[in-house]
């Protein structure tokens, strides 16, 4: 173990961030019922440029008026290359309420574009003695976003997740696919006549996970395009979870159950979890450094690996 210390994530459910876009406010009360543990309000992608004002307007006054329950009530501004971003900053920080918990920053590059948000939102927070500091996301969806991720991971106390952006990152990178996530028709290799697809996304996921758990950032995977394959989608959310992420996007409201489904600790791996702490605790009792557990060797490595497991099986049931 490094001298410096892993830092530990912020200490809540991440299963699942349900997007709606602010231009439907008639949807915003389904959302806050959900079972997803992250409310995503969107400014950006889902909402044309001749809505973005009312979109705004939308959200400001549902901040305020919906029961959001213990939702993580996040809103997704516009990115720095629009004209849009500065005042969807603004707008919800001087005139929202304080149940607004965090801004999603999107297509995030370097450490600067966090820091020239970061800026704006201390200016506004101290002008108008908002006493709730507002928590940042980023979504790293650009080629640029990949080669400075582990700047733009240190780049803000104010960061608490990172997601990735499937669909944006692939047109940066000019991958040949328009499908946002999942395994691609193209993308496999051929061994003894027999096609073996293999996941594209793997190594930005890998960085983003990397780069997350260094700072003590929750890593969320993004989008699943088509919401009418289950199976394709809880197939790579299994796949996100393996890698160390902690959820993933919903961007329909049928996705949400299988993103929980997936990122909730089964009974019998939390069981399994206890009974190895219980073993290494009956291991150093007696003096031992290592126990047996079912025929396999488990040790220190292993007790942290079941702290994980048991912390967020009890952090998950506290929020139920």
């Amino acid at each position: 173990m490094s001298f410096k210390v892993q830092p530990t994530p912020p200490a809540r459910p991440n299963r699942c961030q349900l997007f709606g876009p602010g231009s439907r406010p008639a949807i915003f009360e389904k959302m806050a019922g959900s079972d997803a543990d992250v409310i995503n309000l969107d400014l950006e992608d889902s909402v044309g440029p001749d809505d973005k004002a009312e979109a705004r307007k939308n959200i400001v006054q549902a901040i305020g008026d919906v029961d959001w329950g213990d939702k993580h009530l996040s809103v997704r501004i516009n990115g720095l290359d629009t004209p849009y971003w500065y005042r969807d900053v603004v707008d919800l920080l001087e005139n929202a309420g304080d149940r607004i918990d965090q801004i999603m920053i999107p297509k995030v590059g370097n450490a600067s574009d966090l820091y020239a948000v970061d800026a704006l939102v201390t200016s506004i927070e101290a002008a108008k003695g908002r006493t709730k500091p507002i928590a940042f996301e980023v979504i790293i969806e650009t080629a640029a976003g990949l080669a400075h991720v582990n700047e733009i991971a240190a780049a803000s106390p104010r960061l608490q997740a990172m997601s990735l952006g499937a669909a944006d990152y692939a047109a940066s990178m000019g991958m040949a696919t328009t499908g946002i996530g999942g395994t691609q028709e193209n993308y496999y290799m051929i061994h003894e006549g027999q096609k073996f697809w293999g996941d594209p996304w793997h190594w930005v996921q890998t960085a983003i996970v990397a780069a997350c758990r260094t700072r003590g950032i929750l890593p969320v995977d993004g989008p699943f395009g088509d919401f009418s394959d289950d199976d394709g989608y809880r197939a790579q959310a299994l796949r996100s979870a393996t890698l160390g992420m902690v959820g993933k996007w919903a961007i329909h409201p049928k996705q949400v159950a299988l993103a929980n489904e997936v990122f909730t600790p089964s009974d019998a791996a939390v069981t399994e979890a206890r009974e190895i702490l219980d073993a290494m605790e009956e291991a150093k009792r007696t003096g031992q450094g290592a126990a047996v557990y079912k025929g396999r060797l488990v040790d220190l490595a292993s007790i942290r690996q079941a702290e994980v497991i048991v912390k967020q099986s009890e952090m998950i049931a506290n929020r139920g």
